[in-house]
């Protein structure tokens, strides 16, 4: 039920946010797995090169996917044990010691989850179909129930991060230092994010640098020790319903994914340490994360495509209400 709103949106965004072809890279991948239709979070594999972590949005279960990019092929099927049943997997990014960290973080009703979770576990040596056991995190926000879709954790400290996803922009949340198993993790807002509609982020491996995406582009930040600033917009290879990004593992370029059955993956160009990152248009971004030139055209097409997907998602969630 779901597949008519996503070409319906696909169809308003292709007219905002036409990209050249070439824009997309040479590396791309599709995947190819008939079970990932809605894959929602993306994350760079540092424990074996060219594969990458995905899942699905909802109504999945504990799965977690391994996909090589040289073929687009599932290279490994992972089941968790030691969760609930996930509610709506939205994000997954990999932290120190080869962890994974799996954001059961969306809440499709609008932000009125009592709480959410976070699942943990290693990411495995061998690619293969296993059971692997995870721990389970329930987590909380500071200031209210909310909806997100967008989970870091900083290769350096395993600080979790969340940010929330809101028409106006939303703000990035601080986990504890350490979460905790045994009782209820809050998660503290402490910057303000610009994306509209945000649907995933990603940190650099060195964590400098943290991209937000979301439907519309992406902006950069540079990361200054969680008080983030902002170094400007970025390109975004068009690829439908626009739901994840990841660094490669060698930080040099960002993976963008999408919804939808043999969806794709193509890469762009990582902001520099300049802070020089380019508009879709080609156009430079100045330090302060203003657009110069073309800036405007792109807050309204943002403007007038966040309607579009106003409408498609609030029928989307009266049909998951059923």
């Amino acid at each position: 039920m779901r597949r008519p709103f996503a070409l319906l949106a696909a169809v308003f965004l292709a007219g905002a946010f036409a990209v050249p072809a070439s824009a997309a890279g040479d590396d791309g991948f599709t995947i190819k797995d008939p079970r990932i239709t809605e894959s929602s979070g993306l994350a760079a594999s540092r424990r074996h090169p060219g594969v990458y972590w995905t899942h699905n949005d909802s109504d999945d279960g504990a799965y977690l996917y391994a996909v090589d990019s040289a073929t687009g092929d599932t290279v490994a099927t992972i089941t968790m044990t030691g969760v609930g049943a996930p509610r709506d997997v939205e994000a997954i990014s990999v932290g120190p010691d080869n962890q994974l960290y799996v954001g059961d973080i969306g809440d499709n009703l609008g932000g009125t989850w009592p709480h959410v979770w976070i699942y943990q576990l290693p990411e495995p040596e061998e690619l293969r179909d296993q059971t692997v056991r995870a721990t389970q995190y329930v987590v909380k926000y500071e200031d209210g129930a909310r909806d997100a879709e967008s989970l870091v954790v900083h290769p350096k400290t395993g600080r979790v991060y969340i940010a929330d996803k809101k028409e106006e922009g939303g703000h990035l949340y601080e986990g504890p230092a350490e979460l905790s198993a045994s009782g209820t993790n809050v998660f503290k807002p402490i910057a303000a994010i610009d994306n509209l509609q945000a649907t995933d982020a990603t940190l650099s491996p060195d964590g400098q640098k943290l991209v937000v995406r979301s439907y519309f582009g992406a902006f950069a930040y540079d990361w200054n020790g969680g008080d983030i600033k902002k170094t400007g917009r970025l390109s975004v290879p068009f690829l439908g319903q626009g739901e994840s990004v990841t660094y490669t593992a060698d930080g040099t370029k960002l993976m963008y994914g999408a919804e939808g059955s043999e969806s794709s993956v193509e890469p762009e160009d990582a902001p520099g340490d300049t802070g020089d990152s380019k508009s879709p248009s080609g156009e430079g971004s100045s330090a302060s994360g203003e657009d110069s030139g073309g800036g405007g055209d792109y807050k309204v097409g943002a403007l007038a495509v966040a309607a579009v997907f106003a409408v498609v998602f609030a029928f989307r969630r009266l049909l998951r209400r059923r």
